[in-house]
């Protein structure tokens, strides 16, 4: 399908970065990877395809990592429920979305590997079927990053605990496009993850 100007649908993105970091040890958020902090970096990535229909989702540490965003055009909301577990941070962040938005695109701070092309290829699938989801497609899984239409918002909203917005690409599914992103298998969950993102790949 194909739009005017006037027609594109419009997008939301929400950069979930709420959770503790538990398995890391420290706030994995505040951890520099290519000279700048983690949830700089997925914001900068959010806010380049997406403008500044932007919202980042905070929770543990929030008064801790709010000042790393303080030059960014993105909107800062915390979930207080932050310890229930993602599903809270994904009904936090969508209950600040504009009424407008017609899409939602979900990304977690830890996907380090992500790029803008990444999101851009995401973004660009999704509008070309707006009434679908368009989802990361890697090592035999399809999740994250994910582009939601607003009619799966209320499936979103009703997500309960630590599941994910995954649990809607769980099975086979003709309202999901699938779109290859070896780049999404990779987040940061503990410090050996991070050294082997900085690690230089051995030479074929």
């Amino acid at each position: 399908m194909t739009y005017s100007t006037a027609e594109i649908p419009t997008l939301h993105a929400l950069v979930l970065a709420a959770g503790e970091s538990r398995r890391f040890g420290s706030p994995k958020q505040l951890v520099r990877l290519q000279g700048r902090p983690l949830l700089h970096l997925a914001v900068s990535r959010a806010t380049e395809v997406a403008g500044q229909a932007v919202t980042v989702v905070l929770g543990a540490r929030a008064a801790e990592l709010a000042p790393l965003l303080r030059h960014s055009s993105a909107t800062i909301v915390v979930n207080r429920d932050w310890a229930e577990g993602i599903a809270s941070s994904i009904r936090t962040g969508l209950a600040h979305v504009p009424s407008s938005c017609e899409g939602v695109l979900i990304l977690l701070a830890d996907q380090a590997a992500v790029t803008a092309e990444d999101l851009r290829r995401l973004i660009a699938a999704w509008r070309r079927q707006s009434n679908c989801i368009a989802a990361a497609q890697y090592e035999m899984t399809t999740g994250v990053p994910a582009v939601f239409p607003r009619a799966d918002f209320p499936t979103l909203m009703a997500l309960r605990g630590d599941q994910g917005a995954r649990a809607l690409l769980r099975h086979p599914n003709e309202r999901i496009v699938r779109v290859p992103m070896a780049a999404a298998a990779i987040d940061i969950d503990t410090p050996e993850d991070l050294l082997h993102l900085e690690s230089p790949s051995p030479q074929g």
